[in-house]
């Protein structure tokens, strides 16, 4: 018995297939994993929606949560979308935005995406802008050579 996808390519993608994979699932996708680490209290990892602008990631969450607390005390960030068998990976830090501070065009994107807009919330909540420094992308083993795809800003060829 054998538990490779019929439907998968022969052999590893290349850089440039990854990056064209790796950015369209960033376009079409809605839930990426946040995780983030407090010097006293540790790691702390949270499901949340996301919007891609081209550039970076935004995400929202509420203000008093152990997530802005961490990013607070240590901007360090990782993200990864919800795919074992289709890893991608985004480490950056992250900007910690309140709805005055946050970009109209931002905000705007972020609430037309979801039909949810955060500024009209009683309980104030902080926007999270994280542009990767590093992505990583593989499927399975084969993938993992080459799995780093965007380095110190800059994407690979």
């Amino acid at each position: 018995m054998t538990t490779e996808d019929p439907a998968a390519p022969a052999g590893p993608r290349t850089r440039a297939e990854r990056r064209r994979d790796t950015l369209a699932r960033l376009g079409a996708e809605r839930d990426v994993w946040l995780a983030t680490a407090h010097p006293e209290h540790g790691p702390y990892q949270v499901p949340l929606w996301f919007r891609w602008d081209g550039r970076a990631v935004w995400c929202c969450t509420a203000a008093a949560s152990p997530t802005v607390r961490n990013l607070r005390a240590d901007p360090r960030a990782r993200l990864a979308l919800p795919d074992s068998s289709d890893v991608v990976q985004l480490e950056g830090r992250a900007a910690c935005l309140t709805a005055a501070e946050v970009p109209g065009q931002a905000a705007d994107g972020f609430a037309a995406r979801f039909g949810w807009d955060p500024r009209t919330e009683e309980a104030p909540y902080v926007y999270l802008r994280v542009v990767p420094d590093a992505v990583r992308a593989w499927r399975g083993v084969p993938e993992l050579r080459g799995r780093l795809i965007l380095r110190e800003g800059e994407w690979r060829e």
